[in-house]
């Protein structure tokens, strides 16, 4: 008999347009955490949703457990011990975290009614069992990411899931909470759990990973045993050539040019006399911790949010009137950390997403000029080499990779002097990433100052000019990226240490 808990078969799956896998094999184990890699569009969620019941195969055989089977739905495949855990988590803001648990399977007594005292208590000992303290009277909105992604975990293990499928779960955790995601998982496979781990941080397959599969452009690169290969080989398969770990080289600045400036702004909660500058053609890099205040003020500074006192000030004038409206006007731009809910229109096609931040330049009267539309988009997608069956593709249908060049893409149509970018390379692959870190550091070379928000270190440090770090809203110091090392960041990014440097460079 197989040791596979589960084994898919010569999968394949099409969209229109495009062949999303082509006769995929893939196993997983009893006690096994199982990497899932490869690029942006390679195949990777579609596989898992196969799995999960949210897409049907075109061809193919599922066997689970020994057993051939197919799935109609994900409530089937929960019922057969399957649950996925997406990167964007499926919970209900305004209901308690013991509701969230069994939304839908709560203990119910006699008359209908719900067993409120038997909810808790389940809901009370499955999060015993990871290690995890979380009041079970709250509502989900009123906890941070981590944590709801233990109510995540919480929910899966409350189907008696034994296969469980985790996408992208540290693009949302750093530090202490990745290690205790770590400890979690590996709590799970002590209890012969099998765990799928979708990530493009390399560095964490070789952490938590038994064996890694490599997918590219929807086909199987293979599959190997983590402790038999290094990192250069893992990307290699991924991208189907060597990649270079190398940052693009920085240009020391000839002269500085100031574009903006931040002066004692404050907004309570959030952010404490907060002062530094950037330049033309310059990359500051902001690190610090989540919760620092660093995508607060990258609101701020885009007009997003208010800010109780201090000054804005861009090119030289005090911005009076601060909105985003205002801020496109005056050549900045905002790349968000949340590109599912601020980013994009997910039912836009490409075209028009790509336009959305130059409308008064492609509209005529009251009507937007197509061919000239059409033209710009057509011009972007050749420069960003966005991969898309058709500019008239709508976006949902792109990957997580090329869903962040279209948002690039989006700014760079503007006459941009500003580009703010909060968490840039957050879920996408090492290929894409090398990509957008090129193209950075040509629009800093072209004039462009950058604001580079990231809780990558390694980052952080190849990319930046400059390194300020924010710890609880306030600027703890701003470093040199060829004196700083990545525990010295953190020694700062947690309180214990602040520079003696300016924050104006």
């Amino acid at each position: 008999m197989s040791k596979n808990i589960v084994e898919m078969h010569q999968i394949t799956k099409a969209f229109p347009g495009v062949l999303a896998l082509d006769s995929v094999d893939f196993n997983c184990m009893q006690g096994e955490v199982h990497a899932l890699v490869g690029e942006n569009g390679a195949g990777k969620s579609t596989l898992m949703k196969i799995l999960a019941g949210a897409y049907r195969p075109d061809s193919g055989r599922i066997i689970l457990r020994g057993n051939d089977i197919a799935f109609h739905s994900p409530r089937e495949a929960q019922r057969h011990g399957i649950s996925i855990i997406y990167q964007e988590f499926n919970l209900i803001p305004d209901l308690s975290v013991a509701e969230n648990i069994f939304l839908g399977r709560e203990p119910q007594k006699r008359m209908g009614f719900i067993d409120n005292t038997s909810l808790s208590e389940k809901a009370q000992s499955l999060l015993e069992d990871l290690g995890v303290a979380i009041d079970l009277g709250m509502r989900v909105s009123e906890l941070g990411v981590a944590q709801q992604q233990m109510i995540e975990i919480a929910k899966a293990l409350s189907l008696n899931a034994d296969i469980i499928m985790m996408d992208e779960p540290s693009a949302v955790v750093s530090g202490k909470e990745l290690e205790s995601l770590f400890r979690i998982i590996r709590t799970l496979k002590a209890n012969k759990k099998a765990i799928i781990y979708i990530s493009h941080r390399i560095d964490e397959i070789f952490q938590i990973a038994d064996r890694a599969t490599v997918l590219k452009d929807g086909k199987l690169v293979g599959t190997v045993q983590t402790s038999d290969v290094d990192k250069p080989k893992v990307v290699s398969m991924m991208v189907g050539r060597s990649l270079s770990e190398t940052f693009p080289q920085r240009k020391k600045l000839k002269q500085k040019q100031e574009v903006l400036a931040l002066k004692n702004v404050s907004r309570e909660g959030f952010l404490k006399d907060i002062s530094f500058n950037v330049h033309k053609g310059e990359i500051l890099g902001i690190a610090g911790l989540v919760g620092a205040g660093r995508s607060e003020l990258a609101r701020a500074i885009f007009g997003a949010d208010p800010i109780d006192m201090g000054e804005i000030i861009l090119k030289e004038k005090i911005i009076k009137k601060s909105s985003p409206k205002n801020s496109i006007v005056s050549g900045i731009g905002f790349v968000t950390e949340n590109r599912a809910h601020d980013g994009l229109i997910h039912s836009l096609s490409l075209r028009k997403n790509l336009t959305l931040a130059i409308l008064e330049r492609v509209k005529k009267w009251f009507y937007i000029r197509d061919r000239y539309e059409k033209e710009i988009s057509k011009q972007s997608v050749d420069q960003f080499k966005i991969i898309t069956p058709s500019i008239e593709q709508e976006v949902r249908y792109l990957s997580g990779g090329n869903q962040q060049k279209v948002i690039l893409a989006k700014w760079i149509n503007i006459n941009l002097s500003l580009l703010i970018l909060d968490e840039p390379t957050r879920g996408i692959d090492v290929g894409t990433k090398s990509e957008v870190y090129t193209l950075m550091r040509r629009l800093a070379d072209q004039g462009t100052a950058i604001i580079m928000i990231s809780s990558e270190l390694p980052e952080i440090i190849g990319m930046s000019d400059r390194i300020l770090v924010m710890h609880d809203g306030e600027i703890m110091g701003v470093v040199s990226p060829d004196k700083a090392t990545e525990e010295g960041i953190l020694m700062m990014a947690t309180g214990q240490k602040r520079t003696i440097n300016k924050a104006e460079g």
